[in-house]
């Protein structure tokens, strides 16, 4: 009776919206004096600066925390945030940053500020993951994977306090992608006082779990596997609009030197007014049929990750959207390069020519992703559209194999990702398909999944022969693709799945940071795309639509293309 995937679907959604319909009915009071957004997991942290999982990333970077910098998401400028103007030298090497006056910190149960945000905050919050000999450094593990993937640290040569309200950061080499690093969902400022006190308790860990920033929410409580509570900041900054920027005269710098933009100085308070309502809460729902079942009942107003299987049933109902927008992602198969025989290029040349492509999109993407070529999707100004593709072949795949001497009944790993992502909506369904090419070519491949805080450990472990997963990024530079996903440098880092390491491959990227000319990145990442068709340490799959399915009581909730999702500034009507 119940043999089509459609029916199932549909009898599956029945049950569980009876059952959140029951849930509400009990919840109603908790439900309904704020925003509730059905997450799918639970973050691994609240400080963004130890993890790069978009869970963590949602659940902290715009709600708890601001950055100096930030990105605006429909041009993708870079745009005043805690820094209110900022200025480079000629030489590249030099940034000063003039520091916005009057941001509060949040004040909590256990926390209360004496002072406003200042220049030893923003000292304290890069040199905690800068600096080895920093007494916060290794608190929480002493693990800082974004900024470690793009050897951010070893290029700082010095971030120093000219004043309360000025910071100078100079870099030991030129980089291009600097300041949109500042502005990435990595680069939160921490409260330097709350260190302090924390230090004082005897109980510096608590920074991370037990969160304070600047932020439109501020921490209230958290209970695994069920939910995470945020209260508003009241005294939010970006709720004042008399903020105006700084003049010339006021920083005493040259004209031609001087980055102040009143247009994106007005985009900082606008886009981002202060959230009337007064909670947040996180309804942590892995089941993505369960989280669109509470979206349909009301009893949340947004949810995370859409199944592609579920698009169309959002957008048959009025009283829901479905916003869209291409996405800034990669999702990719990559070969542990560590690991014979995946350390031969023909090998992995063989099991790229092994799978249609084609394929794996009409199955499992349903019509939302581009096939990929590069790491680069179209939206970067680097794209190159004529760039080297793999081809399903499979009768090269055979010979290439046979030519490395890897025998038919050859047997090896795939790992698919245990959540749903933008990039990659069901790797489990992609590792099945995978599983299929390749034992047509004499390759045996056996799936291996874990909880994905498991799943990540392993994988940085190198434990895995080849992996199914992808990356989003953090800002609009090619270098936030090219880097973290394959540098020597990201290798520790856990952000390098295919544990590759090419010195020809990290001299390109560290050249094409040396100047500002997008015509010369661009020439610089045709050879880097050159170069990784010829050595292949991982296949790129697709580049996937990003999908947020809201309630229409929700207003200004927009895609971020650059990140983590923003409740800051979403109003409700109830």
């Amino acid at each position: 009776m119940y043999n089509s995937p459609v029916k199932r679907f549909a009898l599956c959604i029945f049950t569980v919206l009876c059952l959140a319909a029951c849930q509400k009915q009990n919840k109603h009071a908790f439900y309904s004096t704020g925003i509730i957004y059905c997450s799918e997991s639970n973050p691994v942290t609240f400080n963004p600066q130890l993890d790069t999982s978009s869970t963590t990333a949602d659940a902290s970077s715009h709600q708890l925390y601001d950055r100096l910098l930030d990105f605006d998401p429909d041009s993708g400028r870079i745009v005043p945030s805690l820094a209110s103007s900022w200025w480079v030298s000629e030489d590249g090497l030099t940034y000063a940053f003039q520091l916005r006056k009057d941001v509060a910190f949040h004040t909590t149960e256990y926390f209360e500020p004496t002072r406003n945000f200042n220049a030893d905050d923003v000292i304290f919050s890069i040199n905690r993951w800068r600096l080895r000999s920093h007494p916060y450094h290794y608190i929480s593990g002493g693990r800082y994977p974004y900024f470690e993937s793009i050897g951010l640290a070893h290029n700082i040569a010095s971030v120093a306090r000219i004043n309360g309200y000025r910071v100078e950061i100079t870099l030991k080499r030129r980089d291009s992608s600097f300041l949109a690093n500042l502005a990435t969902d990595f680069a939160v400022m921490l409260s330097e006082e709350y260190a302090a006190t924390l230090t004082e308790r005897g109980t510096p860990s608590k920074i991370d779990h037990l969160p304070i920033g600047t932020g439109p929410f501020k921490f209230d409580s958290y209970r695994k596997d069920h939910f995470i509570k945020y209260l508003r900041h009241k005294n939010y900054w970006r709720a004042d609009n008399e903020h105006t920027p700084l003049l010339q005269e006021e920083l005493d710098l040259d004209e031609n030197e001087i980055v102040v933009d009143e247009a994106a100085e007005g985009y900082a308070h606008a886009q981002f007014s202060t959230s009337p309502v007064e909670q947040l809460i996180y309804d942590i729902t892995p089941r993505s049929s369960l989280r669109l079942a509470k979206l349909m009942t009301g009893e949340c107003d947004a949810t995370a990750f859409p199944a592609q299987t579920e698009l169309e049933v959002i957008r048959a109902r009025d009283d829901l959207v479905l916003a869209e927008k291409p996405g800034l992602n990669i999702g990719f198969w990559a070969f542990n390069t560590q690991r014979a025989p995946f350390d031969n290029p023909d090998v992995r040349r063989a099991l790229g020519a092994a799978i249609d492509k084609n394929t794996l999109l009409e199955a499992v993407y349903f019509d939302s992703a581009t096939r990929a070529k590069t790491l680069l999707p179209a939206a970067s100004w680097a794209f190159q559209n004529d760039a080297d593709d793999t081809a399903y072949n499979p009768v090269l795949a055979r010979k290439l194999l046979a030519d490395a001497g890897v025998e038919s009944g050859f047997s090896m790993t795939i790992w698919a990702m245990p959540v749903e992502r933008a990039y990659n909506p069901n790797a489990t369904k992609m590792a099945e398909l995978i599983q299929r090419y390749l034992r047509d070519v004499g390759v045996e491949a056996t799936i291996v999944s874990y909880d994905w805080a498991t799943f990540r450990r392993h994988l940085r472990e190198g434990l895995h022969d080849s992996v199914l997963i992808g990356w989003s990024a953090d800002n609009g530079d090619p270098d936030n693709f090219y880097r973290p996903l394959l540098s020597c440098g990201a290798i520790p880092s856990g952000t390098n799945r295919a544990m590759w390491c090419d010195e020809d491959y990290d001299r390109l990227l560290n050249e094409a940071l040396q100047t500002d000319d997008i015509d010369e990145r661009s020439a610089i990442y045709q050879q880097v795309n050159r170069l990784l068709y010829e050595r292949l340490p991982l296949i790129p799959i697709a580049h996937a639509y990003r999908y947020q399915a809201y309630r229409r009581e929700l207003e200004n909730m927009t895609i971020n293309p650059f990140g983590g999702v923003r409740f800051g500034g979403v109003e409700k009507t109830l």
